[in-house]
């Protein structure tokens, strides 16, 4: 009698042991699972950068918002979509700057190669680019025409060379007037390749 007392003893503690394990377990899954999905990519920056003849830094390969965008990335874990047109290609600063002029004045759409990115699973949209004329370049808006960003936070940026943020923040908010969009934020454009610390307290600001 005493050995089946012992016995079951045994197998009761054993059951209660398996089931503390498998609640621990559960457990930590859950915390898992948690984690994950506050890691899930959010963020996304979509921005136009351009390569070529730049003012103050010259013929580059990689445009300056590049640059600041993939800062943004790897502080935040955003993804990127780059507006791209082949319209500026091989142009110098000036001719660029006099057509950029032309399409500001008619408000021109360029279009832009690809389709629009699918912008449902983000709550946070960064948008930058150069400043153009008083405001990004047009071919930006082509794509503001085509996305839907009612009750995301936008946060604007710009790369320039002394323009500032200029008339961005506001036409942002005309393309985009049920969206939250933020101040803004400007960094020189010569400035971007050692300005990654800039970058990071701008974000730390948030």
């Amino acid at each position: 009698m005493k050995l089946n007392n012992i016995i079951i003893a045994a197998l009761a503690v054993l059951m209660a042991t398996g089931c503390g394990n498998a609640q621990n377990n559960q457990e930590e899954n859950t915390n898992t699972i948690t984690q994950s999905n506050n890691n899930t990519m959010n963020k996304i920056v979509i921005f136009f950068s351009h390569a070529g003849d730049n003012y103050s830094v010259g013929n580059i390969e990689v445009g300056n918002t590049k640059i600041v965008a993939d800062y943004i990335s790897e502080l935040t874990g955003a993804d990127q979509f780059e507006i791209v047109t082949h319209k500026y290609d091989g142009m110098a600063y000036m001719p660029l700057i006099d057509l950029a002029k032309k399409e500001a004045a008619a408000g021109e759409l360029p279009p832009y190669e690809g389709a629009a990115p699918d912008l449902s699973k983000y709550d946070t949209v960064f948008i930058g680019g150069p400043v153009w004329w008083g405001t990004y370049p047009q071919v930006m808006f082509t794509l503001f025409r085509d996305i839907n960003l009612d009750g995301k936070t936008v946060i604007p940026f710009t790369t320039h060379e002394g323009s500032g943020l200029a008339n961005c923040v506001s036409d942002v908010k005309k393309a985009f007037p049920k969206a939250n969009v933020t101040a803004g934020w400007s960094i020189y454009g010569h400035e971007v390749r050692s300005g990654k610390a800039k970058v990071e307290k701008w974000i730390k600001s948030l």
